[in-house]
Protein backbone atom coordinates (compact mmCIF):
# COMPACT_ATOMS: atom_id res chain seq x y z
CA UNK A 1 0.00 0.00 0.00
CA UNK A 2 0.95 3.55 -0.71
CA UNK A 3 0.56 6.66 1.09
CA UNK A 4 0.25 10.02 -0.64
CA UNK A 5 1.31 13.05 1.13
CA UNK A 6 -1.08 16.05 0.03
CA UNK A 7 0.28 19.63 0.43
CA UNK A 8 -0.46 22.24 -1.86
CA UNK A 9 -2.27 20.35 -4.57
CA UNK A 10 -5.91 19.97 -3.16
CA UNK A 11 -7.42 18.27 -6.04
CA UNK A 12 -7.86 14.67 -7.71
CA UNK A 13 -8.13 15.23 -11.16
CA UNK A 14 -4.58 16.01 -12.83
CA UNK A 15 -2.12 15.22 -9.90
CA UNK A 16 0.50 13.73 -10.62
CA UNK A 17 1.60 12.26 -7.87
CA UNK A 18 -1.42 10.90 -6.92
CA UNK A 19 -2.02 9.73 -9.99
CA UNK A 20 1.46 7.19 -9.82
CA UNK A 21 0.80 6.31 -6.05
CA UNK A 22 -2.65 4.59 -7.28
CA UNK A 23 -1.18 2.70 -10.37
CA UNK A 24 -0.65 -0.14 -9.17
CA UNK A 25 -1.12 0.17 -5.51
CA UNK A 26 -3.78 1.17 -3.61
CA UNK A 27 -3.09 4.14 -2.36
CA UNK A 28 -4.33 5.97 0.98
CA UNK A 29 -4.65 9.90 0.82
CA UNK A 30 -2.92 11.86 3.66
CA UNK A 31 -2.74 15.80 4.64
CA UNK A 32 -0.63 17.06 7.48
CA UNK A 33 -1.48 20.01 8.56
CA UNK A 34 1.91 21.99 9.37
CA UNK A 35 0.80 25.04 11.85
CA UNK A 36 4.73 26.76 11.56
CA UNK A 37 4.58 26.64 7.79
CA UNK A 38 0.84 27.88 7.75
CA UNK A 39 1.93 30.74 10.21
CA UNK A 40 3.92 32.03 7.02
CA UNK A 41 1.07 32.79 5.56
CA UNK A 42 -2.05 35.06 5.84
CA UNK A 43 -5.10 33.89 7.73
CA UNK A 44 -7.00 34.94 4.26
CA UNK A 45 -4.61 32.38 2.40
CA UNK A 46 -4.83 30.28 5.36
CA UNK A 47 -8.94 30.19 5.69
CA UNK A 48 -8.90 29.57 1.67
CA UNK A 49 -6.26 26.56 2.05
CA UNK A 50 -7.85 24.44 5.03
CA UNK A 51 -11.45 25.03 3.36
CA UNK A 52 -9.87 23.61 0.10
CA UNK A 53 -8.93 20.76 3.00
CA UNK A 54 -12.46 20.06 3.62
CA UNK A 55 -13.36 20.17 0.38
CA UNK A 56 -10.87 17.46 -0.97
CA UNK A 57 -11.68 15.67 2.23
CA UNK A 58 -15.49 15.33 1.14
CA UNK A 59 -14.60 14.35 -2.74
CA UNK A 60 -12.46 11.28 -1.45
CA UNK A 61 -15.54 10.50 0.83
CA UNK A 62 -17.57 10.38 -2.42
CA UNK A 63 -15.42 8.19 -3.67
CA UNK A 64 -15.71 5.45 -1.10
CA UNK A 65 -11.98 6.08 0.78
CA UNK A 66 -11.40 9.39 2.81
CA UNK A 67 -8.35 12.03 3.24
CA UNK A 68 -6.57 11.73 6.49
CA UNK A 69 -6.14 14.43 8.18
CA UNK A 70 -3.09 14.93 11.09
CA UNK A 71 -1.64 18.19 12.73
CA UNK A 72 2.30 17.51 13.65
CA UNK A 73 5.72 17.45 11.49
CA UNK A 74 5.30 15.68 8.47
CA UNK A 75 7.92 13.67 8.82
CA UNK A 76 6.89 12.08 11.92
CA UNK A 77 3.73 11.86 10.79
CA UNK A 78 4.17 10.19 7.94
CA UNK A 79 6.55 7.75 9.53
CA UNK A 80 3.68 6.93 12.02
CA UNK A 81 1.08 6.25 9.47
CA UNK A 82 2.90 4.10 7.40
CA UNK A 83 4.30 2.28 10.54
CA UNK A 84 0.08 2.03 11.41
CA UNK A 85 -1.00 1.33 7.84
CA UNK A 86 1.72 -0.85 6.77
CA UNK A 87 2.44 1.51 3.88
CA UNK A 88 5.45 0.56 1.79
CA UNK A 89 6.26 4.40 0.03
CA UNK A 90 5.10 8.14 0.68
CA UNK A 91 4.11 9.51 -2.67
CA UNK A 92 4.26 13.30 -3.20
CA UNK A 93 4.82 16.47 -5.42
CA UNK A 94 7.83 18.22 -5.64
CA UNK A 95 7.50 22.01 -4.35
CA UNK A 96 10.22 24.77 -4.42
CA UNK A 97 9.52 27.01 -1.84
CA UNK A 98 12.21 26.09 0.64
CA UNK A 99 10.23 25.47 3.59
CA UNK A 100 8.53 23.15 1.74
CA UNK A 101 11.77 21.75 0.60
CA UNK A 102 13.43 21.24 4.11
CA UNK A 103 9.98 19.15 5.27
CA UNK A 104 10.35 17.41 1.77
CA UNK A 105 14.30 16.16 2.78
CA UNK A 106 13.02 15.21 6.10
CA UNK A 107 10.41 13.18 5.15
CA UNK A 108 12.62 11.62 2.27
CA UNK A 109 15.35 10.66 5.28
CA UNK A 110 12.36 9.08 7.48
CA UNK A 111 10.71 7.16 4.78
CA UNK A 112 11.11 5.31 1.54
CA UNK A 113 9.66 8.02 -1.03
CA UNK A 114 8.62 9.05 -4.70
CA UNK A 115 8.55 12.48 -5.47
CA UNK A 116 7.54 13.61 -8.85
CA UNK A 117 7.46 16.94 -10.66
CA UNK A 118 3.76 18.14 -10.80
CA UNK A 119 3.73 22.04 -9.61
CA UNK A 120 4.98 23.61 -13.15
CA UNK A 121 4.85 22.23 -16.78
CA UNK A 122 8.29 22.07 -17.06
CA UNK A 123 10.85 20.42 -14.19
CA UNK A 124 13.45 23.00 -13.76
CA UNK A 125 16.01 20.36 -13.81
CA UNK A 126 15.43 20.57 -17.31
CA UNK A 127 16.06 24.28 -18.59
CA UNK A 128 19.40 25.90 -17.58
CA UNK A 129 20.38 26.91 -14.22
CA UNK A 130 19.94 30.62 -15.27
CA UNK A 131 18.55 33.14 -17.79
CA UNK A 132 19.30 36.77 -19.13
CA UNK A 133 15.66 37.93 -19.10
CA UNK A 134 12.49 35.83 -20.11
CA UNK A 135 12.31 35.75 -23.65
CA UNK A 136 15.55 33.52 -23.46
CA UNK A 137 13.35 31.65 -20.93
CA UNK A 138 10.55 31.16 -22.67
CA UNK A 139 12.48 29.99 -26.17
CA UNK A 140 13.79 26.82 -24.05
CA UNK A 141 10.65 26.76 -22.15
CA UNK A 142 8.38 26.32 -24.99
CA UNK A 143 10.66 23.74 -26.87
CA UNK A 144 10.20 21.58 -23.65
CA UNK A 145 7.89 18.60 -23.70
CA UNK A 146 4.53 19.28 -22.01
CA UNK A 147 2.62 16.40 -20.04
CA UNK A 148 -0.87 15.74 -20.59
CA UNK A 149 -3.79 15.73 -17.91
CA UNK A 150 -2.80 13.06 -15.61
CA UNK A 151 -6.62 10.81 -15.06
CA UNK A 152 -7.88 10.76 -11.39
CA UNK A 153 -7.22 7.27 -9.93
CA UNK A 154 -9.64 4.62 -10.09
CA UNK A 155 -12.23 4.11 -7.05
CA UNK A 156 -11.12 0.91 -6.26
CA UNK A 157 -7.28 1.88 -5.61
CA UNK A 158 -8.23 4.43 -3.23
CA UNK A 159 -8.03 2.64 0.30
CA UNK A 160 -11.93 2.20 1.98
CA UNK A 161 -11.43 4.19 4.99
CA UNK A 162 -13.13 6.58 7.35
CA UNK A 163 -11.93 9.69 9.59
CA UNK A 164 -13.71 11.99 11.18
CA UNK A 165 -10.62 14.13 11.58
CA UNK A 166 -10.61 17.42 10.04
CA UNK A 167 -8.61 20.20 9.81
CA UNK A 168 -8.66 23.48 12.14
CA UNK A 169 -11.00 26.52 11.59
CA UNK A 170 -9.80 29.80 10.64
CA UNK A 171 -11.23 33.00 10.24
CA UNK A 172 -10.69 35.64 7.78
CA UNK A 173 -11.28 39.13 7.80
CA UNK A 174 -13.15 38.76 4.31
CA UNK A 175 -15.14 36.80 2.32
CA UNK A 176 -12.73 34.26 0.62
CA UNK A 177 -13.71 32.69 -2.62
CA UNK A 178 -15.46 28.87 -2.58
CA UNK A 179 -12.75 26.60 -2.34
CA UNK A 180 -11.75 23.32 -4.08
CA UNK A 181 -11.46 22.02 -7.42
CA UNK A 182 -15.09 21.70 -8.72
CA UNK A 183 -14.99 25.79 -7.71
CA UNK A 184 -11.78 25.94 -10.17
CA UNK A 185 -13.57 24.26 -12.91
CA UNK A 186 -16.35 26.41 -12.51
CA UNK A 187 -14.40 29.17 -12.64
CA UNK A 188 -11.99 28.11 -15.32
CA UNK A 189 -15.34 26.97 -17.45
CA UNK A 190 -16.40 30.42 -17.21
CA UNK A 191 -13.59 32.14 -18.19
CA UNK A 192 -12.98 29.65 -21.79
CA UNK A 193 -16.76 30.24 -22.45
CA UNK A 194 -16.37 34.02 -21.77
CA UNK A 195 -13.23 35.19 -21.61
CA UNK A 196 -10.36 33.40 -23.07
CA UNK A 197 -10.96 34.28 -26.95
CA UNK A 198 -10.68 38.24 -26.01
CA UNK A 199 -7.94 37.93 -22.95
CA UNK A 200 -5.21 39.97 -24.86
CA UNK A 201 -7.72 42.84 -25.72
CA UNK A 202 -9.26 43.08 -22.30
CA UNK A 203 -6.95 41.83 -19.68
CA UNK A 204 -5.76 45.66 -18.79
CA UNK A 205 -9.51 47.38 -19.68
CA UNK A 206 -10.10 48.10 -15.92
CA UNK A 207 -13.44 49.26 -16.55
CA UNK A 208 -14.15 45.96 -17.52
CA UNK A 209 -12.69 44.36 -14.97
CA UNK A 210 -15.25 46.04 -12.58
CA UNK A 211 -18.09 45.34 -14.80
CA UNK A 212 -17.34 41.60 -15.82
CA UNK A 213 -14.60 40.20 -13.25
CA UNK A 214 -14.50 36.90 -15.00
CA UNK A 215 -13.86 37.40 -18.91
CA UNK A 216 -11.46 40.51 -18.58
CA UNK A 217 -9.16 38.01 -16.82
CA UNK A 218 -9.43 34.57 -15.51
CA UNK A 219 -9.46 34.96 -11.75
CA UNK A 220 -7.79 31.89 -11.36
CA UNK A 221 -4.81 32.74 -9.28
CA UNK A 222 -6.34 32.11 -6.04
CA UNK A 223 -7.01 27.85 -7.07
CA UNK A 224 -3.56 27.81 -9.06
CA UNK A 225 -1.94 29.12 -5.92
CA UNK A 226 -3.68 26.54 -4.10
CA UNK A 227 -2.99 23.79 -6.74
CA UNK A 228 -6.62 23.49 -6.72
CA UNK A 229 -6.70 23.13 -10.44
CA UNK A 230 -3.74 21.05 -12.49
CA UNK A 231 -1.68 22.89 -14.35
CA UNK A 232 -1.43 20.55 -17.42
CA UNK A 233 -4.92 20.82 -17.17
CA UNK A 234 -5.09 24.66 -17.57
CA UNK A 235 -2.82 24.13 -19.92
CA UNK A 236 -4.41 21.70 -22.08
CA UNK A 237 -7.28 23.09 -22.38
CA UNK A 238 -6.36 26.55 -23.37
CA UNK A 239 -4.57 24.55 -26.14
CA UNK A 240 -7.24 22.73 -27.69
CA UNK A 241 -8.84 25.86 -27.79
CA UNK A 242 -5.80 27.92 -29.79
CA UNK A 243 -5.56 24.93 -32.15
CA UNK A 244 -9.25 24.97 -32.80
CA UNK A 245 -9.09 29.07 -33.32
CA UNK A 246 -8.07 31.00 -35.91
CA UNK A 247 -7.02 35.11 -36.23
CA UNK A 248 -8.10 37.41 -33.41
CA UNK A 249 -9.17 34.24 -31.15
CA UNK A 250 -5.79 32.93 -31.39
CA UNK A 251 -3.88 35.72 -30.90
CA UNK A 252 -6.16 36.30 -27.70
CA UNK A 253 -5.78 32.74 -26.27
CA UNK A 254 -2.15 32.33 -27.12
CA UNK A 255 -1.37 35.72 -24.57
CA UNK A 256 -2.80 33.57 -22.17
CA UNK A 257 -0.66 30.51 -22.80
CA UNK A 258 2.18 33.09 -22.85
CA UNK A 259 1.35 34.62 -19.31
CA UNK A 260 1.39 30.95 -17.68
CA UNK A 261 5.14 31.30 -19.05
CA UNK A 262 6.05 33.72 -16.40
CA UNK A 263 4.40 31.36 -13.96
CA UNK A 264 7.07 29.06 -14.84
CA UNK A 265 9.70 30.83 -14.93
CA UNK A 266 9.22 32.18 -11.35
CA UNK A 267 9.18 28.86 -10.31
CA UNK A 268 12.55 28.29 -12.00
CA UNK A 269 14.01 31.37 -10.20
CA UNK A 270 12.76 29.83 -7.02
CA UNK A 271 14.14 26.47 -7.50
CA UNK A 272 17.64 27.69 -8.74
CA UNK A 273 18.10 30.71 -5.65
CA UNK A 274 16.19 29.40 -2.71
CA UNK A 275 17.27 32.90 -1.34
CA UNK A 276 14.66 35.05 -3.83
CA UNK A 277 12.54 35.44 -1.02
CA UNK A 278 14.95 37.44 0.69
CA UNK A 279 17.90 38.56 -1.37
CA UNK A 280 18.14 40.15 -4.62
CA UNK A 281 18.53 38.23 -7.18
CA UNK A 282 20.20 40.55 -9.73
CA UNK A 283 23.75 41.58 -8.05
CA UNK A 284 24.78 45.50 -7.72
CA UNK A 285 28.11 46.93 -7.41
CA UNK A 286 26.86 49.37 -4.74
CA UNK A 287 24.34 49.03 -2.38
CA UNK A 288 20.36 50.39 -3.47
CA UNK A 289 19.91 53.16 -0.94
CA UNK A 290 16.82 52.04 0.06
CA UNK A 291 14.62 54.97 2.30
CA UNK A 292 12.62 54.35 5.71
CA UNK A 293 9.46 56.12 5.73
CA UNK A 294 6.92 54.57 7.92
CA UNK A 295 4.35 57.03 7.07
CA UNK A 296 4.55 56.36 3.76
CA UNK A 297 4.36 52.61 4.17
CA UNK A 298 1.53 52.72 6.29
CA UNK A 299 -0.07 55.67 3.66
CA UNK A 300 0.26 52.87 0.84
CA UNK A 301 -0.63 50.10 2.81
CA UNK A 302 -4.09 51.88 3.52
CA UNK A 303 -4.29 53.06 0.19
CA UNK A 304 -4.13 56.59 0.90
CA UNK A 305 -0.86 58.11 -1.05
CA UNK A 306 -2.95 60.67 -3.30
CA UNK A 307 -2.09 58.48 -6.10
CA UNK A 308 -5.69 56.68 -7.16
CA UNK A 309 -4.44 54.42 -9.08
CA UNK A 310 -2.24 52.93 -6.40
CA UNK A 311 -4.96 54.11 -3.76
CA UNK A 312 -7.53 51.65 -5.67
CA UNK A 313 -4.99 49.11 -6.12
CA UNK A 314 -4.20 49.20 -2.52
CA UNK A 315 -8.02 49.12 -1.62
CA UNK A 316 -9.23 46.03 -3.49
CA UNK A 317 -5.87 44.11 -2.08
CA UNK A 318 -7.04 45.20 1.42
CA UNK A 319 -11.04 44.26 0.96
CA UNK A 320 -10.95 41.47 -1.12
CA UNK A 321 -7.85 39.76 -0.92
CA UNK A 322 -6.84 40.49 -4.44
CA UNK A 323 -5.52 43.18 -6.60
CA UNK A 324 -6.16 43.04 -10.78
CA UNK A 325 -2.09 42.57 -12.57
CA UNK A 326 -2.45 45.58 -14.18
CA UNK A 327 -2.58 48.13 -10.91
CA UNK A 328 -0.60 45.30 -8.44
CA UNK A 329 2.19 45.85 -11.15
CA UNK A 330 1.52 49.73 -10.03
CA UNK A 331 1.27 49.69 -6.80
CA UNK A 332 4.74 47.80 -6.64
CA UNK A 333 6.32 50.20 -8.58
CA UNK A 334 5.29 53.13 -6.71
CA UNK A 335 6.27 51.99 -3.44
CA UNK A 336 10.08 50.82 -4.75
CA UNK A 337 10.86 53.26 -6.81
CA UNK A 338 8.61 56.69 -6.18
CA UNK A 339 8.61 56.07 -2.08
CA UNK A 340 12.09 54.10 -2.86
CA UNK A 341 11.02 51.36 0.22
CA UNK A 342 12.70 48.25 -0.07
CA UNK A 343 10.53 45.60 -1.90
CA UNK A 344 10.56 43.07 0.75
CA UNK A 345 8.05 45.20 2.96
CA UNK A 346 5.77 45.17 0.00
CA UNK A 347 6.17 41.50 -0.88
CA UNK A 348 5.62 40.51 3.02
CA UNK A 349 2.38 42.58 2.82
CA UNK A 350 1.11 40.86 -0.14
CA UNK A 351 1.98 37.57 1.50
CA UNK A 352 -0.43 38.35 4.48
CA UNK A 353 -3.31 39.91 2.73
CA UNK A 354 -3.37 38.36 -0.69
CA UNK A 355 -5.59 34.97 -0.99
CA UNK A 356 -3.56 34.12 -4.06
CA UNK A 357 -0.34 34.12 -2.87
CA UNK A 358 2.23 32.05 -4.02
CA UNK A 359 5.70 32.15 -3.13
CA UNK A 360 7.41 32.11 -6.39
CA UNK A 361 5.45 34.55 -8.26
CA UNK A 362 4.35 37.08 -5.63
CA UNK A 363 8.50 37.51 -4.60
CA UNK A 364 9.86 36.71 -8.45
CA UNK A 365 7.00 39.46 -9.52
CA UNK A 366 8.26 41.91 -7.00
CA UNK A 367 11.93 41.39 -7.78
CA UNK A 368 11.06 42.30 -11.32
CA UNK A 369 9.07 45.44 -10.38
CA UNK A 370 11.66 46.32 -8.12
CA UNK A 371 14.47 46.52 -10.47
CA UNK A 372 16.42 43.34 -8.85
CA UNK A 373 14.88 40.90 -10.50
CA UNK A 374 14.76 39.45 -13.81
CA UNK A 375 13.87 42.67 -15.82
CA UNK A 376 16.29 43.19 -18.85
CA UNK A 377 15.75 46.94 -18.67
CA UNK A 378 17.92 48.50 -15.80
CA UNK A 379 15.50 51.02 -14.13
CA UNK A 380 11.76 50.35 -14.83
CA UNK A 381 9.27 53.07 -13.40
CA UNK A 382 5.70 52.66 -13.83
CA UNK A 383 3.97 56.49 -13.96
CA UNK A 384 1.00 56.26 -11.78
CA UNK A 385 -0.42 59.09 -13.55
CA UNK A 386 0.16 57.81 -17.42
CA UNK A 387 -0.90 54.52 -16.27
CA UNK A 388 -4.44 55.71 -14.85
CA UNK A 389 -4.70 57.37 -18.44
CA UNK A 390 -3.81 54.78 -20.20
CA UNK A 391 -5.96 51.53 -18.72
CA UNK A 392 -8.70 53.55 -16.79
CA UNK A 393 -9.32 57.09 -18.28
CA UNK A 394 -12.85 56.77 -16.90
CA UNK A 395 -11.52 56.18 -13.49
CA UNK A 396 -14.01 53.21 -13.50
CA UNK A 397 -11.85 50.88 -11.56
CA UNK A 398 -10.46 53.87 -8.74
CA UNK A 399 -14.19 55.29 -7.93
CA UNK A 400 -15.06 51.69 -7.38
CA UNK A 401 -12.94 51.86 -4.73
CA UNK A 402 -11.98 55.26 -3.76
CA UNK A 403 -15.45 56.43 -3.06
CA UNK A 404 -13.87 59.89 -1.77
CA UNK A 405 -13.42 60.53 -5.76
CA UNK A 406 -16.68 59.47 -7.03
CA UNK A 407 -18.16 62.76 -7.49
CA UNK A 408 -14.94 64.06 -9.36
CA UNK A 409 -14.81 64.42 -13.26
CA UNK A 410 -12.79 61.90 -14.47
CA UNK A 411 -9.98 63.97 -16.24
CA UNK A 412 -9.15 65.59 -12.85
CA UNK A 413 -8.55 62.44 -11.04
CA UNK A 414 -6.22 61.22 -13.55
CA UNK A 415 -4.81 64.11 -12.98
CA UNK A 416 -4.77 64.36 -9.48
CA UNK A 417 -1.84 64.20 -8.95
CA UNK A 418 -0.59 66.79 -10.60
CA UNK A 419 -3.26 69.57 -9.55
CA UNK A 420 -3.10 71.93 -7.09
CA UNK A 421 -3.56 72.10 -3.42
CA UNK A 422 -6.23 74.17 -3.37
CA UNK A 423 -7.49 72.26 -6.70
CA UNK A 424 -7.92 69.12 -4.96
CA UNK A 425 -9.08 70.79 -1.87
CA UNK A 426 -11.90 72.23 -4.18
CA UNK A 427 -12.65 68.72 -5.39
CA UNK A 428 -12.51 65.77 -2.98
CA UNK A 429 -11.23 67.53 0.15
CA UNK A 430 -11.56 64.25 1.94
CA UNK A 431 -9.16 62.35 0.00
CA UNK A 432 -4.95 62.66 0.56
CA UNK A 433 -2.77 65.26 -1.13
CA UNK A 434 -0.15 62.98 -2.85
CA UNK A 435 2.57 61.46 -0.20
CA UNK A 436 5.81 62.13 -2.96
CA UNK A 437 5.80 64.30 -5.73
CA UNK A 438 5.19 62.70 -8.87
CA UNK A 439 9.13 64.25 -10.60
CA UNK A 440 10.35 64.01 -7.02
CA UNK A 441 10.03 60.60 -6.87
CA UNK A 442 11.08 59.41 -10.08
CA UNK A 443 14.36 61.18 -10.18
CA UNK A 444 15.01 60.43 -7.03
CA UNK A 445 14.30 56.47 -8.10
CA UNK A 446 16.51 57.10 -10.91
CA UNK A 447 19.24 58.36 -9.50
CA UNK A 448 19.35 55.77 -6.61
CA UNK A 449 19.68 53.13 -8.94
CA UNK A 450 22.26 54.45 -11.31
CA UNK A 451 24.16 55.00 -7.87
CA UNK A 452 23.72 51.40 -7.03
CA UNK A 453 24.42 50.38 -10.55
CA UNK A 454 27.82 52.31 -10.90
CA UNK A 455 26.90 54.51 -13.21
CA UNK A 456 27.02 57.47 -11.08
Amino acid sequence: MHLFWHQRDFRIPDNRGLALAAKDESTLPVYVVDTDLLKQIGKRQRAFLLQGVRTLKQRYRKLGSDLLVRVGSPAETLESLCSEYDADRVYYNRHYRPARRNRERAVDDAVPTKSVTDLVLVDPERLAPRYQNHSQFYDDWQDQHKLTPFDPPAEDSLVSVSDDTGPPSVSADIDIPAAGYPAARDRYDQFLTAGIESYNDTRDDMQRAVEQPVGAVSRLSPYIAGGMLGIRELWADASERYDAARGSAQRNIGKFRYELSWREQNYHLLYYNPTLLVENYKSFPNAIEWREDDDGFEAWKRGETGYPFVDAGMRQLNEEGYVHNRPRQVVASFLTKHLLLDWRKGAKYFQRQLVDHDPANNYGNWQWIASTGTDSVDVRIFDPVSQLSKYDDGATYVTEYVPELQDVPANKIVAWPTLSDSERDRLAPEYPHPVVDRNEGYERAQRTFESALGKR
